[in-house]
């Protein structure tokens, strides 16, 4: 090799190294206000799906998913988190999910879920979705959103043909993947959720 060839080398390896050293260094940087932000959308989140809540409090999410294992949980969706909300006497007044659905035309689908303990949806508040701008991105209107506010039911489904019922959602015209991503994370965080609170109701009774 070279005399040239070996300075190149050299220089080469040096780039790489400096470069490394900076990402590394801007990853420090960054990571604890990239937390911090993410935690903050989180809480906002919380607030909109259960406004009248005081406090959030982090529940055993694994021990619930030990419960709807049993039963059959078939969603591909996760619960990330789950918080129980309270009232400023400590009261339960229900429980908020972080969903993530896998299903979205353009990737995961995370929103939180507000849902009371006798099994009322507050409503959702997305946290990351890429959709397609004008299409899919549209699920995060109050319009359709809306569509899952204070609703009492156990699980809902989609129509192209204009909603009929409670437990029917009118498709976002020319993205059904969406409507279909969303509508099964909210079914997913129902049936998490209303398993946890019927064993609490059978603890408590």
């Amino acid at each position: 090799m070279s005399r040239e060839s070996i300075k190149n080398t050299l220089s080469l390896m040096l780039i790489t190294v400096i470069a490394g050293v900076l990402l590394g260094l801007v990853y420090e940087v960054t990571k604890e206000p990239i937390a911090r932000e993410k935690q903050r959308a989180k809480e906002e989140a919380y607030k909109l799906v259960f406004n009248d809540a005081e406090s959030f409090d982090m529940a055993d999410k694994d021990y619930v998913y030990e419960l709807v294992e049993e039963k059959g949980f078939d969603y591909d969706a996760d619960i990330e988190e789950l918080m129980a909300a309270k009232d400023a006497s400590g009261n339960m007044l229900g429980y908020v999910a972080t969903v993530t659905d896998h299903e979205g035309y353009g990737g995961d689908i995370q929103f939180a879920m507000g849902v009371r303990m006798d099994g009322t949806l507050n409503g959702i508040s997305f946290l990351s979705i890429g959709e397609t701008a004008g299409l899919g991105m549209k699920a995060t209107e109050d319009k359709f959103k809306d569509q899952f506010k204070n609703k009492l039911v156990s699980r809902f489904s989609y129509t192209k043909n204009g909603s009929t019922g409670d437990d029917e959602i009118d498709a976002l015209s020319g993205a059904t993947i969406t409507t279909n991503a969303v509508t099964n994370g909210v079914n997913a965080g129902l049936y998490f959720i209303n398993t946890l609170i019927e064993e609490v109701n059978e603890e408590v009774g």
